[in-house]
């Protein structure tokens, strides 16, 4: 059939055609034709990328599929794939090498790769050339079309590439199958329109797009209504979130109407410091529900490459902001990213980020070496410093970055936190969970907890990574 392949000039495009919000429509002619059959799907990435996870999950249950652990044992696989870094794209060239091995014994196999590496015009290629026996790839903008993809590819039994480059409407009302019934993920905003000159995502995910704040609100009551203890609201820049949309609604109106709903614990992410208002902070701080925790990347703590970044702010106006949400929102955590051997990274530039380090004391720090992404601009800056020296400057990031967890974290000791109840350890009367910061504890507990209980826990020893600690009768 007619294939659509992906194309980088395309995704580029920041136009204002309207969009579209589309209710999707299950087609009952694919449901249960599979019945019988078994999927095993794999996750890489962010948060968003394991959200959309389940909503294939539960389109491939509409076509009557089950799931399995091993997928060994499956009859489709399907990898969900990310572009951060090249890491990732190797993590999922390399599961398709043993698929492809599988499927030398298994003839019926069915292989399927979607999310943001099938976006990229390179890898698409490499499918058709070398990767002839996947079945089908589909993109981010049309995941609601999986089952018809699906069902074509495996009728038809040759490659469907189905991939838009551009996004096309909004579409709600995906079904979706949670992985766990107290804590849940919640869209708000789409695409990315900041292009930072090292990032692939705005090519993979497409221009900004804002969901009606009613049906943002309608899905946080569904589960209020359904026990959940904590929502986390995701977009690639959830700051940006209305400004498509609304000339008066924000994310801080978003944060507040949520936050008015009562559910236990409210989180977001990620946010770009360019839009971070004070109206924000003055919402964060003003919901006990409103989780005092921060993801505030901040990339390098050199302006001279902030601005061949293309990061819109300089290392000034970001501490200024950093500083704001500190003496404003009680008992805060901040947590960033941090790229070192960006292209020209001199070791004087190197050695701000290291200042920058040392007086955001961050409670978690995200530490990347720069990964070069075919078709982003910094790809073509001349990157004179060696991988050795790269490396090098990694580890001393991280050696100051883990010296202030630890610092952090030793402030919590003989303190006690709130506790969501994640799940039981190995040993007996030994539960785990993260706290209202965001730091995961392990603590024992005389009394028998589930998934989902909210519990106060005294701090007794604080490690880099994490907290021990035992439920207060």
């Amino acid at each position: 059939g007619i294939m659509h392949l992906p194309d980088y000039k395309e995704a580029r495009k920041r136009d204002i055609r309207p969009y579209q919000r589309v209710v999707f429509q299950e087609d009952d002619k694919v449901k249960n034709k599979y019945q019988g059959k078994t999927f095993y799907l794999k996750t890489y990435g962010c948060q968003m990328n394991e959200h959309d996870s389940e909503n294939i999950e539960a389109l491939l249950t509409f076509l009557g599929f089950s799931k399995v652990d091993d997928y060994m044992d499956a009859d489709l696989v399907l990898l969900n794939t990310c572009s951060i870094r090249e890491n990732a794209h190797n993590k999922a060239f390399g599961m398709l090498g043993r698929l492809k091995h599988l499927k030398q014994e298994k003839k019926d196999l069915i292989v399927g790769l979607c999310g943001c590496m099938a976006q990229e015009a390179s890898v698409v290629e490499t499918i058709l050339k070398d990767y002839k026996w996947v079945n089908f790839v589909f993109g981010t903008h049309n995941m609601y079309q999986l089952p018809e993809i699906i069902d074509t590819a495996i009728e038809e039994n040759q490659q469907q590439i189905e991939v838009f480059s551009r996004e096309g409407d909004l579409i709600e009302g995906l079904p979706v199958l949670r992985v766990n019934d107290y804590k849940a993920y919640v869209n708000i905003i789409y695409g990315c329109n900041k292009f930072c000159t090292y990032c692939i995502v705005p090519y993979t995910r497409g221009r900004e797009r804002s969901r009606l704040k009613e049906d943002v609100l309608a899905e946080v009551q569904k589960l209020v209504d359904d026990g959940y203890k904590e929502v986390t609201l995701l977009g690639q820049n959830v700051n940006a979130y209305g400004k498509d949309l609304y000339d008066d609604y924000t994310m801080a109106n978003l944060l507040e109407d949520v936050a008015k709903m009562g559910i236990p614990r409210i989180r977001f992410t990620t946010s770009h410091p360019w839009d971070f208002t004070d109206e924000m902070i003055d919402v964060i701080a003003k919901y006990p529900n409103i989780m005092p925790s921060v993801h505030l990347p901040v990339q390098s703590g050199s302006s001279r490459i902030l601005k061949l970044m293309g990061r819109r702010y300089t290392k000034e106006s970001y501490l200024e902001l950093f500083h704001k949400i500190k003496d404003r929102v009680p008992g805060v955590t901040i947590s960033t990213d941090i790229i070192v051997g960006f292209p020209g990274e001199t070791e004087e530039d190197f050695l701000e980020t290291l200042d920058l380090v040392r007086e955001c004391q961050y409670d978690n720090a995200f530490t990347f070496i720069f990964s070069k992404r075919e078709g982003t601009p910094a790809c073509r800056l001349a990157d004179p410093v060696s991988q050795k020296e790269k490396e090098e400057r990694l580890q001393r990031l991280n050696e100051v970055v883990n010296h202030y967890f630890l610092e952090n974290n030793k402030k919590l000791e003989g303190r006690e936190v709130e506790v969501l109840v994640e799940g039981i350890s190995d040993k007996k009367h030994m539960y785990y969970g993260y706290s209202d910061t965001n730091k995961l504890i392990n603590f024992s507990s005389e009394k028998e907890l589930t998934p989902g209980d909210l519990v106060m826990v005294k701090i007794n020893d604080a490690k880099t990574w994490s907290l021990d600690g035992e439920t207060v009768e």
